[in-house]
This record gives C-alpha cells, structure tokens and sequence, in this order.
C-alpha cells in the first residue's frame, strides 16, 4: 500500500523579533515561514516519507518564495494553488523569564482564507496517497474554507484514507459572523479516524473538567483513572476514531518545560515518559512535530501503540531545539532520544 501522506493548510509568514525582545524594542523583524500543517509536512518529509502539501499561495514574490522554500524541503506542491493577493501572518513574541509569549495574527483576506469548495481538484490530489492530515485551523477563518476543509475530508474518506485531524482551536481567530467553533470542529472531527489536542483543547471541545499535569520533575506519578474516563466520554461520541492522543505540558517558567502525552484506543491508554526540558530554542510547532512524529510511526509500526507514542513524544521534545516552527529532528535522533 502507498504511504504517501497529504497535507493541507494555510502557509503563513511570521514575524519575530531576535531573542527575546518585544515589538517596541528595536528596528530589526526577523521573518520565515511557518503554519501547522506545512509543519507537519516537513517533519514527515524531514524523516524520510513521501508528502504532497496543498494550500492556497499569492501570485507574486512572496508567494514564489513560499513555494520555493517547500519544495527545498521536499514538499510535493503540483497541488498548490496560485491566487489571491496576501499571504497569512502572524507576529511572535518570546517568552521571558515570567513573561509568557504571544501571538496576534492578521490572516484577513489571505490567499487561503478565500478557498471555496470546488477549487482543488481532491480526488487528483488523493490519488495514490493513504493518510490526509488537516487541523481545525481553517474553520476558523471563513465559513467558505471550513466548507472547503470539510470537502476534503469527505473525499478522502470516499476514497478510503485514513484521516488525520489536530484539534488545533486557535480561540482568537473565530471571528466570521456566527462562527460555532465546537459545532464546525465535531462536524470535522466525525471524519477522523486520529484525533489530537492537548489538554484545553480537550478541555473546550468536550467540556470535560481539566486534569491538571503539574509535574515538576520527570518522575511525577501520574493518576491516569480520570483520563481513561474523559476517553471513554470521547469514544462515546466518536465512535469511529481509533487513537486519541492528548499531550500535556507544565510550562514551570519560559525556558522550563515538562511533556507528556496519552494515547488511547478503544481497549487501552497508554502511557510514556516525562520529558524534562531546559534552556529550550523555541517552542512553536511542538504539537506539529507530536503530530507528524504519530504520522510517521502509524505507518512504520501500525500495530505497537507503545512504540508509535514514544517516538511521537520525542519528536516533539526534539522540536524545541530548534529556531522556526519546523521540527528538523532526524529518526536517529529521535530514536537516539526515545534510548537515553
């Protein structure tokens, strides 16, 4: 069977100062590329595994440059589209000490917020592939790209792949007339067959009360009754999802944080380590690094659920030592860490 694997998404630029200055400090905008699901795809593409990327790009430079930098990391892009005047931004501010980070995005009428159904052609973009990965992200932006979103999704699932789906509720960006985030994202997520979310985004979707993780060191017991009983209540309502996986992080200060995740199936939660993390380079794209590390062993080890969240959690430990969203983590060095 193939294992090519599609991604789809909006691709944005961002925007940061160096080090850990806020905007009003300085002169200098460092800028590069960065967006979940392109994320994940480079990930995957990073640890060896063949990925199509479809999203909407701007005519002109930027969005050249765009596709240019996909492609040099071995994005398949023959699907993208060409059109529309603006990509997507956001603007990223570090976290210091115990100031926390934040994020303002201005994704207003970009290229891909002006998706509508009919526009990608998804039965050729899913020829030959076996898994399609999405988030919730583009529900939120306009009522036309959640349609598009859920036409892909339909697709795939005719066309007998397995679906991925991130959660990914970015509560800052509902805000198109009569946006229902909850009601969008449970019609999307009725196709996943791999559901993930960290704990809040659990928290929202399921109004289930959060479990806090309030680990400090890496041998911190964790009382995993109450999580089996918050994933039978989401086996109840998903029924045709096999795995959900939730990471969990215990931010101690800026440069100080402690992961998990849980994976659950229908007869078993497993569990894995706490990762202690120190001196980190940057945070963003963690969950995209989960998300594609989970990709990436469903399809080498589909039967060991132990295995595929060990590798996963590692990848995305792996993502904090590096600048940019991208997690560029080797399978030698995440299987070097999954020993250690």
């Amino acid at each position: 069977m193939s294992k090519r694997i599609v991604t789809f998404g909006e691709l944005l630029l961002r925007f940061s100062k160096k080090g850990n200055r806020r905007f009003t400090q300085g002169e200098e905008l460092l800028g590069n590329f960065g967006g979940s699901e392109a994320n994940v795809g480079i990930s995957l593409a990073t640890l060896g595994d063949e990925v199509s990327y479809v999203t909407c790009l701007p005519k002109g430079q930027i969005g050249l440059a765009a596709l240019m930098m996909l492609r040099e990391y071995g994005l398949d892009t023959r699907d993208v589209l060409i059109g529309g005047d603006r990509m997507g931004a956001y603007y990223f501010e570090g976290a210091a000490a115990l100031r926390n980070s934040s994020v303002t995005y201005d994704r207003a009428n970009s290229a891909f917020a002006q998706l509508k159904p009919g526009m990608i052609d998804w039965h050729k973009a899913f020829e030959g592939a076996s898994v399609f990965h999405t988030s919730g992200i583009a529900g939120a932006l306009t009522p036309d790209a959640a349609e598009a979103t859920l036409e892909a999704l339909q697709v795939a699932d005719e066309m007998g792949l397995t679906i991925s789906f991130d959660i990914n509720h970015r509560k800052n960006l509902w805000r198109y007339p009569g946006a229902q985030p909850i009601e969008m994202l449970s019609r999307m997520l009725e196709y996943a067959d791999v559901m993930f979310g960290d704990v809040i985004e659990f928290e929202f979707l399921f109004s289930h009360p959060k479990i806090p993780f309030k680990a400090l060191t890496p041998d911190y017991e964790m009382d995993l009754q109450p999580y089996r009983e918050w994933f039978d209540d989401i086996r109840k309502r998903f029924p045709r999802c096999q795995k959900w996986l939730m990471g969990m992080r215990n931010q101690v200060n800026a440069s100080h944080h402690l992961l998990t995740a849980l994976l659950c199936t229908d007869s078993h939660l497993y569990s894995t380590r706490i990762y202690d993390i120190q001196d980190m380079v940057d945070p963003m794209g963690v969950g995209d690094a989960f998300a594609a590390g989970q990709i990436h062993a469903m399809l080498q080890w589909p039967d060991d659920n132990q295995r595929i969240l060990d590798y996963s959690l590692a990848a995305s430990t792996l993502k904090y030592s590096f600048n940019g969203d991208f997690n560029l983590a080797t399978d030698e060095e995440i299987e070097t860490l999954i020993n250690s």
